[in-house]
């Protein structure tokens, strides 16, 4: 899977998408795409528990105060969150609290197994500071602005087993920070039981990006390569190929708005949720299930994307899909909205190919799936 799931590879790719707070959204006719800000700080009231559900609430060691590396603006941490499980539990719904929603753009949690866990102490003690810098997509719960705990059937859950632990990815961006730098102390409330559960799993469906500079835009960095070099300056070499494979895997690539790609089903599973994640220049995505055929359905339709509202939407009924089916995310992007968005006036313009980074842009789909009966 492309560097999206680096960090993954060596993980369970486990995710359950969470979050805290309601948003606030922009004014369809100021911007129909997003307000760019985080939204509402106050938490909401959790759903009662279910029968066999606890709550178990984690948080960071200590704060942590962001310093994105290469001249950047944004950092991703990694921290070790241990939630000291004696037995087998399954996750049923997690809610992300960060504690400074200023800086927090997104966050993702990792499950290790025992031999994981001890791997990943071993980083954490080799790397001065809190926690380590990392990159990745895939995880045990998902928060981005404007989700809120989603609750799926009962019968369905994430596979914690005993020892078990967790690691909290965090992406922090500084692009409007002022004054003195901000820290953060962020934690999850998790949803557990020790029922004996359907496993749940996580599929990324990325797509492409390749968003050329508006006519009215020019610099260096709206040439592509110069622009791809300048994310793999930021963020590593493995930056660098990744706008290259994502073309190979869903090409061949005309460069412009509205890009898409298709993903054979390697076999019988069912689908329960979907969600879309794009950064600021996001306009709409789209999942769909065997576009141009007899049976193509819409899985996921977001004609206004916010990105103050990537809330994970649980499908009215569950999907099954057979091997060889074929799921196709398509993701519109606007290089416009830069000089329109606060956060992005002070941006050099750019060709904008996928990047980690608050300023790049990204077009993931996420599927959240158990196997088929």
């Amino acid at each position: 899977m492309i560097r999206l799931a680096r960090i993954a590879a060596s993980c369970a790719v486990v995710a359950l998408l969470a979050s805290c707070g309601t948003a606030t959204t922009a004014t369809p006719a100021a911007h129909p795409s997003h307000a760019g800000g985080h939204g509402a700080k106050v938490a909401p009231v959790a759903a009662p528990l279910r029968d066999g559900e606890r709550f178990e609430s984690l948080t960071m060691a200590e704060p942590y105060t962001p310093h994105a590396p290469n001249g950047g603006t944004d950092d991703y941490r990694c921290f070790v969150i241990d939630p000291k499980l004696t037995k087998q539990a399954f996750l049923t719904g997690a809610q992300f609290q960060p504690q400074n929603a200023d800086i927090v753009h997104h966050a993702i949690f990792f499950r290790l197994d025992p031999e994981q866990a001890a791997k990943a102490k071993t980083l954490d003690d080799s790397t001065p500071g809190q926690g380590w810098t990392c990159f990745g997509d895939a995880g045990v719960a998902h928060w981005a602005p404007g989700t809120n705990e989603k609750l799926l059937d009962a019968r369905y859950g994430y596979a914690l087993p005993a020892g078990s632990k967790l690691v909290m990815q965090i992406h922090y961006n500084t692009l409007n920070v002022e004054g003195a730098p901000q820290s953060d102390k962020s934690g999850i409330r998790l949803r557990l039981t020790d029922k004996n559960l359907e496993p749940l799993e996580t599929a990324l469906l990325p797509g492409p990006v390749e968003l050329p500079c508006t006519p009215q835009e020019s610099g260096a960095l709206c040439d592509r390569a110069a622009a791809v070099k300048d994310v793999a300056r930021r963020f590593g070499p493995g930056s660098e190929e990744q706008a290259d494979q994502l073309a190979k895997m869903c090409g061949p690539l005309k460069p412009g708005p509205t890009q898409h790609c298709d993903r054979p089903v390697p076999g019988p599973i069912t689908l329960h949720a979907m969600a879309g994640h794009m950064h600021l220049l996001g306009r709409s995505i789209k999942v769909e299930l065997n576009p141009g055929t007899p049976k193509a359905q819409t899985l996921l339709d977001v004609p206004n994307y916010d990105f103050d509202d990537q809330a994970l939407r649980v499908l009215a009924k569950p999907v099954t899909l057979k091997k060889g089916d074929v799921l196709r995310v398509t993701c519109t992007h606007d290089a416009g909205l830069r000089a329109r968005l606060p956060q992005l006036r002070k941006v050099r313009p750019r060709y904008v190919v996928w990047g980690e980074g608050t300023s790049d842009e990204m077009c993931l789909g996420l599927a959240i799936w158990s196997k088929a009966a």
